[in-house]
Formats: C-alpha cells, sequence, structure tokens
C-alpha cells in the first residue's frame, strides 16, 4: 500500500511509534501498538496528548504523566482517515478527515464537520488572535475565521511542549 503518494518501503523497526525526545535529549518510545500514528496535539493545559492513527481511523487520547509519559489511551473520537489535529483555546479538537474538517468537544462529542472541496491533509492556527485556521489540501490552503481562538501552545514559546518534544 502506498502512504503519501510514497512506494512502500521495508519497515526499520516493524512498528510505527509516538516517541519523546527529553530535554536532556533521552529518546523514549512512549507507544508502538499503533499501525499509523499521524497528527499530535497537546490540550491546551498539556494533560491531555491527541494522536490521531490515520489507518485505524481513530484519534486516541492519552493522559500525560508528569515525567512525560502517558497513561490510559483510549478511543477519542473516530472518523475515517482522521489526519492534522489541532486544540483551540477551549480544548476542542479540529482533525482534518477523508470527508473534511472534524470539530469535536473535549469530552469526544462531535460538534461540527465542515466539508471541503478537496481533501483536507494539515492545518495550523494562525494570525496574531489565533483565530483564523489554515488547512492544506492538494492545490489549495482554505483559510476558516473562528470564534475561538486556537491554543497558545501553538504560539507560547515558554510553554513544557517546547522543551519537551513528542513525534
Amino acid at each position: 500500500m502506498e502512504s503519501y503518494g510514497l512506494k512502500k518501503q521495508p519497515e526499520e523497526l516493524g512498528f510505527y511509534g509516538v516517541y519523546r525526545i527529553s530535554p536532556d535529549g533521552k529518546l523514549t518510545l512512549l507507544v508502538k501498538d499503533l499501525t499509523h500514528p499521524n497528527g499530535i496535539a497537546f490540550s491546551p493545559d498539556e494533560q491531555k496528548l491527541y494522536v490521531s492513527d490515520f489507518r485505524q481511523d481513530i484519534i486516541w487520547v492519552f493522559d500525560v504523566q508528569p515525567d512525560g509519559t502517558l497513561r490510559s489511551g483510549m478511543i477519542f473520537a473516530q472518523l475515517e482517515h482522521p489526519d492534522g489535529i489541532k486544540v483551540d483555546s477551549q480544548g476542542n479538537v479540529y482533525s482534518t478527515g477523508l470527508s473534511g474538517l472534524w470539530v469535536f468537544s473535549p469530552s469526544g462529542q462531535l460538534l461540527d464537520r465542515i466539508e471541503l472541496p478537496e481533501v483536507p491533509a494539515n492545518l495550523t492556527w494562525g494570525d496574531s488572535d489565533r483565530k483564523s485556521l489554515y488547512i492544506t489540501a492538494r492545490n489549495c490552503i482554505y483559510r476558516l475565521w473562528m470564534k475561538v481562538p486556537g491554543s497558545r501552545l501553538s504560539f507560547d514559546s515558554r510553554s513544557r511542549s517546547s522543551e519537551t518534544s513528542f513525534f
């Protein structure tokens, strides 16, 4: 199966994982039982980590422990091919998927689904007020003006996530 237009290559590790790089540079495998982890985002308080699994059609949510490890992986939401993922300042989760942009409450309830003219891939908050949501697709970049601003984590270099990288 091709992924992102690339021919399948032999896997070096035999699995796909979510890793953490600590402030001292130590690499730690946190999750290795997802089939294709892709998008990743923190809740505004950095207590939850959301990970989209493209092939399982699931967004997972994990509790972030004080030492940076993850606990209690649970299904947060299901949608067809979740890809990019972001969180707004109220904790709502935005995910691109095969049929558009999906918006979920912090509890995982579907709030809205916005259809786009083409399949979206990634997204990010933009502009100084963080109320513009930019969405990339194959041929265009879409801009949506939102009532709720994006989470400060994307913009605040003092947050813990800037000291600890997850990928």
